[in-house]
């Protein structure tokens, strides 16, 4: 099972950015999938998450401005990131739970990980 994450970057504040997770090895549509970003120095914190039915929660921090959603035909997680402060630099990463459920922002709920992508917003 892989859980490979792209599409960070550098970008000035105000701007947008989509973040792609791709999953192999399993699908999508029957798990707990979230977005979680760590900066230097801090915990790992959760982002946004979206259960099997598409239901979706959201960090206070990104409410409004952040959206997840996937594409069940191609097994694909998306993270949009709209408005972007430099308070939301950190390497973000996606998370798979084992299975479906309620879902949640804490790490203990997700199993499988990928090695996470870099944000940066400049000021």
């Amino acid at each position: 099972l892989q859980v490979v994450e792209s599409g960070g970057g550098s970008v000035q504040a105000g701007g947008s950015l989509r973040l792609t997770c791709a999953g192999s090895g399993y699908t999508i549509n029957n798990r707990c999938m979230s977005w979680f970003r760590q900066a230097p120095g801090e915990e790992r914190e959760g982002v946004a998450s979206i259960d099997a039915d598409g239901t979706s929660t959201y960090a206070d921090s990104v409410k409004g401005r952040f959206t997840i959603s996937k594409d069940k035909g191609k097994n694909t997680l998306y993270l949009q990131m709209n408005s972007l402060k430099p308070e939301d630099t950190a390497k973000y990463y996606c998370a798979a739970a084992q299975s479906a459920g309620s879902c949640s922002l804490l790490r203990g709920r997700y199993t499988y990980w990928g090695q996470g992508t870099q944000v940066t917003v400049s000021s």
